[in-house]
């Protein structure tokens, strides 16, 4: 299983650390031991709107070859949505089966064409930028339309980190996973397809 995280400029750090932290523990704590991922980005650093910086390991390869694609939201989505050479690398994704996002990085898997006639959601304040790229948005904290699995505001992303983790490895990792952070996962908002 390889997971490319996109990262760019403007990104919310906490919709990629959110999603990252609960994933990264399916390695550690040996549920996928052949985890492996790579922190994509068209540039070798990028920065959220307040300077903090992250390196990529991967600069703008190509998606085809993962298993999972994984967006976080940020303010860096709304130019985003229309840059067609960030789109275009995007698209190289099209295989993907997992295509994932936190908050308004569902705007860029709905610019991409990867949200088409899917029901999706993002942070409630731009439930009406992310409508023309699906067939519905839903208001919820996780919606998963097949493998096109969604999250709304930047908290949900711990709650769409852990059940990814439920997804690749059970239910009885995510709760130990959920265990292991001390994190409450009784009030789950999920709308499945």
């Amino acid at each position: 299983m390889t997971i490319a995280y996109i990262l760019f400029d403007g990104i919310t750090m906490l919709d990629f650390i959110g999603i990252y932290d609960p994933i990264s523990r399916l390695k550690s704590m040996n549920y996928i031991p052949n985890l492996q991922w790579d922190l994509c980005a068209q540039t070798a650093v990028v920065q959220d709107s307040f300077g903090l910086q992250i390196h990529a390991n991967a600069i703008q390869p190509d998606l085809s070859s993962y298993n999972m694609l994984i967006v976080p939201g940020g303010f860096g989505t709304r130019p985003l949505q229309f840059n067609q050479a960030f789109l275009d690398w995007l698209r190289t994704a099209a295989q993907v089966p997992y295509k994932v996002s936190v908050c308004t990085g569902s705007l860029l898997l709905g610019a991409a064409g990867f949200l088409h006639n899917k029901v999706a959601t993002t942070h409630f304040n731009a439930y009406a930028n992310l409508l023309p790229y699906c067939q519905e948005v839903l208001p919820k904290r996780i919606v998963a339309d097949g493998q096109n699995i969604t999250a709304g505001a930047v908290a949900s992303s711990l709650d769409i980190g852990l059940y990814i983790c439920k997804q690749l490895a059970g239910e009885e990792a995510m709760i130990a996973i959920a265990k292991s952070m001390d994190y409450s996962i009784t009030n789950f908002d999920v709308f499945e397809v």
